[in-house]
């Protein structure tokens, strides 16, 4: 539907600034490199004029609706669009005939796009099956949920599944400034000026979504009085007025950021759960990536509890994973979860300690060779040599054998050493039992 540019562009002045700066072409697109950029995936199907069928996958904001209008129009396909929330397999099959009926009397394909499509049911995803395979339509659907989970595996399999990221700052700003140079569609024709602190807090307050930066904009346009010379300033003082927010002092990039998360580890270290949820709220506040938190979480259950507590990293992943399905704005749900768990979990370093003393003497002493009795023996040749000889399997005594698998040269070192403290404990205990039966069978 070529048309629908051309009625965006007559409405433009009554449409709000985010819909008339919405990009026409790959041109004006803004992110998403590795899927528009010379060579890649769609740069190719749209210079081939061949197109498949296609899930987009990625957070709010970063381009799914937009790419589904440029790929259509460059293959000069009917445009069909709705969403999953207000239709059903009536309007299904109504789209489905019109299409139909597209190729048949016009030689036009139909390309349907679906936004939120997983939250059709089964039933509403396999009504796109058997049209998707005989080539009446070219599904394009838009989801913010993993389609593993979400998709039909048969619906799935017919769809080339496309990863959009999120938006970077700098793609946020690049969007920004283009629309307030933009004569024809955005603020050129007024003299606006962007304080630098503006910018950088709208950039970054919007979490990677363009359209929120653009609506925050507008807001602010609305909000500012020009001077007497006709100049309009967007101050940061007026930028947190329009978004409702403040930026606090924390500079992803910078000290602060630094500092904050130190102070959000060692809080939890420390056993202080709440110092740790401030931690917390202060980076979610300031617009720091969830997911580098539930990152440092992930590090953190294995680094400062390890043993002592072996399920903190099983809640751990499954805290990054459950914000990874959630997102915002309920994920701090399940990361507070995860923060007040590991928070007053035993604590043990042991195996971390372990890994640094053993990384240290293969720096010190280099390669040393593997003991014969433990090594693989797969030909006669190496039988002779006395690779593997003397190897006594463990399960046929018991579990444990009483063998050293460390080289020669190490032989009674001592790298690992469980604390007191929760299951570390019992480690230890068994690790005293093994090394008295090792004497004993000596």
């Amino acid at each position: 539907m070529a048309d629908l540019f051309d009625a965006r562009a007559k409405s433009a002045k009554k449409s709000p600034l985010a819909e008339r700066m919405r990009p026409q072409n790959l041109d004006e697109f803004v992110g998403q490199e590795h899927l528009v950029g010379p060579d890649k995936i769609l740069s190719g199907f749209m210079e081939r004029k061949e197109l498949v069928s296609m899930i987009f996958w990625g957070p709010p904001g970063v381009g799914k609706t937009t790419l589904a209008l440029i790929i259509s129009r460059a293959m000069g396909s009917h445009f069909v669009s709705f969403s999953a929330v207000l239709s059903g397999v009536k309007e299904i099959r109504a789209v489905i005939e019109e299409a139909r009926q597209q190729l048949k009397y016009y030689g036009k394909r139909t390309v349907l796009f679906v936004d939120e499509i997983h939250r059709f049911n089964k039933s509403q995803q396999d009504a796109f099956l058997h049209h998707v395979e005989d080539g009446t339509i070219t599904l394009i659907g838009a989801t913010t949920e993993n389609p593993s989970f979400e998709i039909n595996a048969p619906l799935l399999s017919r769809c080339k599944v496309l990863v959009l990221e999120q938006l970077t700052i700098d793609n946020i700003k690049t969007i920004i400034v283009s629309a307030l140079s933009s004569k024809e569609r955005g603020l050129g024709n007024l003299e606006i000026k962007v304080n630098d602190d503006a910018l950088n807090f709208i950039a970054d307050l919007s979490h990677g979504e363009a359209r929120v930066a653009l609506n925050t904009l507008e807001s602010s346009l609305m909000l500012t009085k020009p001077d007497r010379g006709g100049k309009i300033t967007i101050t940061l003082k007026i930028a947190q007025e329009a978004m409702q927010r403040k930026a606090l002092l924390y500079d992803k990039g910078g000290e602060e950021h630094y500092n904050v998360i130190s102070a959000f580890i060692k809080s939890m270290r420390d056993s202080d759960p709440d110092a740790a949820l401030y931690w917390l709220a202060r980076m979610l506040e300031a617009g720091e990536d969830p997911l580098f938190i539930a990152r440092r979480m992930v590090i953190f259950a294995s680094e400062d509890i390890g043993n002592a507590d072996p399920v903190a990293i099983q809640v751990a992943v499954s805290v990054k994973d459950a914000f990874h399905f959630v997102g915002m704005p309920e994920g701090w749900i399940p990361l507070s979860q995860g923060v007040t768990y590991l928070a007053t979990a035993p604590k043990s370093n042991a195996s971390y300690k372990a890994y640094l003393d053993a990384l240290n003497d293969v720096k010190e002493k280099g390669a040393l060779g593997v003991p014969l009795h433990i090594r693989n023996a797969p030909t006669n040749l190496m039988k002779d040599l006395g690779y593997g000889k003397g190897y006594k399997y463990p399960h046929d005594h018991g579990g444990y054998a009483g063998q050293s698998g460390l080289p020669n040269e190490l032989q009674g070192k001592e790298y690992y050493k469980p604390t007191d403290f929760g299951f570390d404990k019992e480690i230890k205990k068994r690790l005293a039992f093994f090394k008295s039966k090792r004497k004993k069978d000596k």
